[in-house]
């Protein structure tokens, strides 16, 4: 999940937490308020059906010693009872009972409360129902459930667009600094303008690393340069010098055994010096683009070129291309791509065996694969498929381990994909995906 995305939850979460307990706290202080501010009403209810008391009026609602009515929905009503003088007294207490009206039942909240009137004690009771406090409540309740809701949302989108805003700087830093970057270089030293000094920061240490690495490639190609002429040469001039002692007629059949061993190690030195020259200068970016490559013909070319091994293994070698796909890149090093594939598809192979080359063309890609139905690797093995010097449990003395650690560089130049599937005994499958 992205860093924006995030800060965004984070705030969003944290809110939703605050609000909801907000939420909380409203219902139940609304639920003691209002019950408070029913209580109140009440006693001024009381307070004036007494100030408004005459005896004519007391003896009239007191004919059946008990006073009892209900207002007509129910929602109030009063009791006035004469008590005896030897009752003890209730000065005023509140309570909350259900009480049963025609067949229903309905909670109230009651006041209780006795008073004097001309020398007789009178005992009144006020009750207002609950069922409006309940609906209050609910109305409440949605209310807030809905102000929650709306905070949410609002909240996720304004945090979104403020952090989105605030590591834009990042993104650009991200953007230019690296992504862009193919070789040191080519890197963009300008810095990027920002407010935030984290980023301000962060943009000074990825130049600083950058001149770091500057110098270090540098460094590197004047290595390979040096490394080409002080180690290439002294190996043509030893392999000459051989070569002009097997013309010595006086040279021994054991000397001459020697020589050509010598030889054939001169020669597997040459070879793996110009292999990791190879990968080092692909790697380094030392190779321009400037061909337009068909990957029909550079198949065709290599099958020509490795024939003479087909036939010794009497392999069959099947071409099946529905699509000629063309691309820019380096025509050699794309040609040395397909030869070492090819090459361990044969090299690899059982006798009368086969080697596949087929296509899978699609809207987004396009897709070369080169099977064959050779010895194939176990997992451990595949792992370890690209890692120089690994010779998959090969012994033959022209195997150096380098030929899928040059695959990989040459397809990551030309920013190819490279797939391979394999199983012991079954033969091996190899992938190149092509970007339209």
């Amino acid at each position: 999940m992205k860093l924006q995305f995030k800060l965004a939850l984070y705030n969003t979460l944290t809110k939703v937490a605050i609000i909801t307990m907000l939420g909380i706290l409203i219902l139940v202080s609304i639920n003691r308020i209002s019950i408070n501010h029913i209580q109140q009403r009440l006693i001024q209810k009381k307070r004036r059906l007494v100030a408004n008391l005459s005896g004519v009026e007391v003896n009239d609602l007191l004919m059946q010693k008990t006073y009892t009515d209900y207002n007509l929905l129910r929602e109030e009503y009063i009791i006035l009872k004469e008590i005896r003088n030897d009752e003890k007294p209730i000065k005023q207490q509140f309570t909350r009972e259900l009480r049963s009206i025609e067949s229903s039942q309905e909670e109230f909240q009651i006041l209780t409360t006795d008073f004097n009137y001309e020398g007789r004690n009178y005992r009144l009771e006020l009750g207002e129902t609950m069922s409006t406090l309940a609906q209050l409540e609910r109305t409440i309740s949605m209310f807030t459930f809905g102000i929650l809701i709306a905070a949410v949302i609002l909240t996720l989108i304004t945090d979104l667009a403020f952090t989105r805003f605030l590591l834009t700087p990042f993104y650009r830093i991200i953007d230019q600094k690296l992504n862009k970057v193919n070789e040191p270089t080519n890197f963009n030293y300008k810095p990027v303008q920002t407010s935030t000094e984290d980023f301000r920061i962060l943009d000074r240490s990825i130049s600083a690393l950058m001149r770091k690495i500057t110098g270090l490639f540098l460094t590197e190609k004047e290595f390979i340069a040096n490394v080409s002429h002080e180690l290439l040469t002294p190996i043509s001039v030893l392999n000459t010098r051989l070569e002009n002692l097997l013309n010595d007629e006086k040279l021994t059949p054991e000397g001459e055994n020697k020589i050509f061993a010598s030889l054939k190690t001169l020669g597997r030195l040459k070879a793996i010096i110009n292999s990791l020259l190879l990968i080092s200068k692909v790697e380094n970016n030392q190779y321009s683009k400037p061909d337009t490559i068909s990957v029909r013909h550079t198949v065709e070319e290599v099958y020509e070129e490795l024939e003479h091994r087909l036939l010794m293994m009497k392999l069959k070698f099947n071409i099946q291309l529905q699509e000629d796909h063309t691309f820019t890149g380096n025509r050699s090093l794309f040609h040395t791509l397909i030869t070492n594939l090819i090459s361990n598809a044969i090299k690899y192979n059982i006798p009368s065996g086969s080697v596949n080359i087929s296509d899978m063309p699609a809207a987004e890609t396009y897709t070369l694969v080169i099977a064959d139905t050779g010895i194939g690797m176990n997992t451990e093995l595949l792992e370890h498929a690209f890692v120089r010097f690994e010779k998959l449990e090969s012994e033959r003395e022209d195997s150096h381990g380098l030929g899928l650690a040059i695959v990989r560089s040459i397809a990551t130049f030309h920013e190819l994909k490279i797939d391979i599937k394999s199983k012991k005994g079954k033969g091996t499958e190899i992938r190149i995906n092509f970007p339209q």
